[in-house]
């Protein structure tokens, strides 16, 4: 359950959460016709920081320009908003959630009468697949529910609609006791989990797939395949075939809301011998050593709400 905070920005205000309401008949929530981001903020020995929020902007605006759809904010002032709201609510450590949707206007597909509406959504959240998943690693299986084909919808942006494929996945996951599920490709090639990109160790070798594979570009698959290098860590980007799963000898999975989550097993079969690899732990430190002081932040990735 999403754990309240006081306030939300909504269309150039800050309102008190009870009071960002929208219409049922908007436009989104009829089509899905809407742009979304996920951003972390992580607690450190110098107060909240973003974990690269520019970067989720510009995918949000990225997105929004895939679906035509105008924000009416330069990604400056949408930033400023996320922080704005991170400072209101006095978070610690917050998930944001920055929300692009068309509201209450026009009822057929074209979305051309119904206004853009704009909120950001900052909230306490733990640990995506439970709290003891980064350590132990989560069970998961191939779903019978494949990714969007290419030319289909455009899956390089972040849309609200195409996430009822990745819902169905998620569903019969869990309908069979799975953590999480992951998706091939109409190809037959392995592509992502429901909400996180996939990453196999081979022989000291780091793969995921590619652009090409029906993925998400996700900030935090960027940040690790930049960490792994910095490890010395040979990272390969390709269309890999599902055999990979059984073979492997460490898989794990990344995002906003996951970070770097392993899997320990994968249709009932160990990955491994069944606990998170060397590989896995060694990105993670990395990865986390940005937020406990461990890791410089040689890249810039941190942002400080109080200066945006």
């Amino acid at each position: 359950m999403i754990k309240a905070s006081r306030f939300i920005f909504k269309n150039g205000k800050i309102v008190p959460w009870e009071q960002a309401q929208v219409h049922v008949m908007s436009h989104a929530l009829h089509y899905g016709s809407s742009v979304f981001e996920g951003v972390r903020v992580y607690s450190t020995p110098d107060g909240p920081r973003f974990f690269r929020l520019h970067c989720h902007t510009k995918r949000l605006f990225r997105s929004a320009k895939i679906h035509g759809i105008e924000i009416g904010y330069t990604e400056e002032e949408l930033s400023a908003a996320c922080a704005q709201v991170v400072r209101e609510n006095e978070l610690p450590s917050a998930y944001v959630r920055p929300l692009v949707f068309r509201g209450y206007g026009a009822l057929g597909l074209d979305p051309t009468d119904s206004p853009v509406e704009v909120i950001v959504a900052a909230m306490e959240w733990g640990r995506y697949l439970g709290a003891s998943a980064l350590v132990d690693g989560v069970d998961v299986c191939v779903s019978s529910w494949q990714r969007l084909a290419p030319n289909t919808l455009p899956l390089l942006a972040k849309a609200g609609g195409q996430y009822i494929a990745n819902a169905l996945a998620r569903l019969e996951a869990k309908r069979n006791g799975y953590a999480e599920a992951i998706s091939m490709t109409s190809d037959g090639t392995l592509s992502e989990g429901s909400g996180e990109n996939l990453f196999l160790v081979h022989e000291g070798t780091l793969y995921t797939p590619g652009w090409g594979d029906s993925i998400l570009l996700g900030i935090t698959r960027e940040s690790v395949m930049t960490l792994a290098q910095e490890l010395g860590i040979p990272v390969v980007e390709r269309s890999l075939p599902r055999e990979m799963l059984l073979v492997a000898d460490e898989i794990f999975m990344t995002g906003t809301a996951a970070e770097i989550t392993p899997i320990r097993s994968v249709d009932r079969t160990p990955v491994g011998n069944g606990k998170r690899g060397p590989i896995t732990h060694a990105i993670q430190d990395r990865f986390f050593g940005l937020f406990d002081g461990r890791t410089e932040d040689t890249h810039g990735w941190l942002q400080d709400p109080t200066t945006l």
